[in-house]
């Protein structure tokens, strides 16, 4: 079988993140929608309808493929009458559709448990709780959690405790009364942190010694967290290491925060929140009261950085200095409040290459093409 996750035309609706990525790639609860796909598929092949430059690295396939609305997070109803489409079927629900295969003439009023829809980026925080308890029960499904060590404060049903092979998790409060706590293989919580769930950490992530973490959290594979977190899900391969507040928030691949960056996630005024918009190039009205900083891949910002309410950083960006930056930070520049000045692109992918080979990884040519493609798109 092959399922190709379809971007319904939200490529930039989720941007930043999706400046890098399909929108199947993105990540919220535990996986991402290709990782779901295939956790409930093993043998399908997964391929994407996203922008064409981004196919080098995220491949399109032809022939008989069923197409699949990569906003949709499916649960096992969808799954199962996803793969019982014939050619020429199209799997509906109310105004949306949720799969097709062939031309999709004939619909097929979908009629199971509700899928989540995903329509904005700030949909990724704020339905990261349902879609992690979904996942948690997903993937601990008749299975058994590692020993969780005697050293650990319980609160809440163990049960809802879930550590893969080779977790650590010493001398910590763990309080699943709001949610499950899901610790991948190899991944460490350290002493003295503080978690009430809903919190999913992937493979070999980590929350530094001392973290206050409020769900519903989500550290992509290989992530570094510390300080206080609410309610944030981190791509993977990034850090947020020290002290400082960070709530509401998206945060992409190979970003670092700094030691003390802070983020505000309201207003003083407790209104809604205005936020910039790729897809209209300016900022935007929203209906939500919560929103952090929404960065994209390789990314960073230096200490004591300070942002403002529902700003949103670009991918390659390098933020620094007193006082607050700009609310839309262009993809490709360095500086802060002062202002701001073009990356060069070589300097942007020796500097991401130093990052990634800390982790014994390299840029490939397809991540540099994408990167090319951006930074003369001037997003």
């Amino acid at each position: 079988m092959n399922i190709q996750l379809n971007d319904n035309n939200l490529h930039l609706r989720f941007a930043p993140l999706t400046l890098t990525r399909p929108v199947g790639n993105l990540r919220m609860g535990i996986f991402t929608n290709d990782e779901r796909w295939s956790f409930f598929l093993p043998e399908a092949v997964i391929t994407y309808n996203t922008e064409n430059y981004l196919t080098g690295k995220f491949a399109k396939a032809l022939g008989d493929i069923i197409e699949v609305n990569a906003s949709v997070i499916p649960n096992p109803e969808i799954v199962e009458a996803v793969s019982s489409l014939q050619q020429n079927q199209e799997l509906v629900l109310g105004v949306n559709w949720i799969a097709r295969r062939g031309s999709g003439l004939e619909k097929i009023n979908y009629t199971g448990a509700n899928p989540t829809l995903v329509s904005q980026r700030w949909h990724l925080y704020q339905k990261n709780d349902e879609v992690l308890r979904q996942d948690f029960a997903t993937i601990t499904n008749g299975r058994s959690s590692q020993k969780i060590s005697d050293s650990n404060t319980i609160l809440g049903d163990p049960s809802l405790i879930f550590l893969e092979e080779g977790a650590v998790v010493e001398a910590s409060i763990l309080n699943t009364n709001s949610g499950p706590i899901y610790v991948g293989r190899n991944a460490e919580i350290m002493e003295g942190s503080i978690v009430r769930g809903p919190l999913a950490m992937n493979e070999s992530s980590a929350l530094k010694l001392g973290t206050k973490v409020y769900g519903a959290v989500t550290l992509g594979p290989h992530c570094k967290v510390g300080g206080e977190v609410n309610n944030v899900i981190f791509q993977a391969f990034s850090n947020k290491g020290h002290d400082g507040f960070l709530g509401n928030a998206l945060i992409g691949e190979w970003c670092n925060l700094g030691a003390d960056t802070n983020t505000s996630n309201l207003k003083n005024n407790y209104g809604n929140v205005k936020t910039y918009s790729f897809e209209t190039q300016q900022e935007e009205n929203t209906d939500i009261q919560f929103m952090g900083v929404c960065m994209g891949d390789h990314s960073k910002c230096g200490i004591n950085t300070m942002f403002n309410t529902a700003t949103v950083v670009g991918v390659s960006a390098n933020i620094y200095g007193a006082g607050f930056p700009d609310k839309y930070i262009r993809s490709f520049t360095w500086g802060g409040p002062e202002g701001t000045v073009p990356f060069l692109f070589d300097k942007a992918i020796e500097y991401a290459n130093n990052m990634m080979n800390r982790r014994h990884l390299s840029i490939s040519k397809d991540e540099v093409s994408i990167l090319k493609t951006i930074a003369e798109k001037e997003f």
